[in-house]
């Protein structure tokens, strides 16, 4: 008999309260899957870089490009998502973590290695009070996970 205790008062099937197996397929699956997001949204940067902000400025472009990465990590996460077998909001919140930590990781290594920027420059991208959504995008991407799970159940 399911549980009454599930998130948002939704009964939980043995399934959701059984632990992954996190299985090498499993992981090569999320990793493929980070791997993708960041490429995308690295081609996205060039974008906005090369289209975008020559029309409408640098900080336009910058507040623009938040809404439309998340809707490029949204489709991607939407064919991607389901191949990896999660059962659950549990599980898809914690790929939804794991997604935003490894997106703020690069972001953090492409402007510290390979942009040569200061710590000092590179943390007001997070910071919404400069300007930068970034943050937002981050937060996003953690319930992307379990949107696709709704929107495709």
């Amino acid at each position: 008999m399911p549980s009454q205790t599930a998130a948002w008062g939704q009964a939980q099937t043995t399934e959701e309260r059984r632990p992954m197996m996190i299985t090498a397929d499993v992981l090569l699956r999320v990793l493929s899957l980070c791997v993708v997001l960041a490429g995308a949204e690295t081609l996205h940067g060039i974008a906005r870089t090369l289209l975008l902000v020559p029309r409408i400025g640098k900080e336009r472009a910058i507040k623009l490009s938040a809404l439309t990465g998340s809707m490029l990590a949204l489709l991607i996460c939407l064919v991607l998502v389901p191949t990896i077998g999660l059962a659950g909001a549990r599980q898809h919140l914690l790929l939804g973590l794991v997604l935003a930590l490894f997106m703020a990781g690069f972001d953090l290594a492409i402007g510290k290695l390979l942009m040569r920027k200061s710590w000092q420059k590179l943390w007001p991208d997070f910071d919404p009070r400069t300007g930068n959504y970034l943050s937002f995008g981050l937060a996003f991407l953690v319930l992307v996970p379990l949107l696709v799970s709704w929107l495709r159940a």
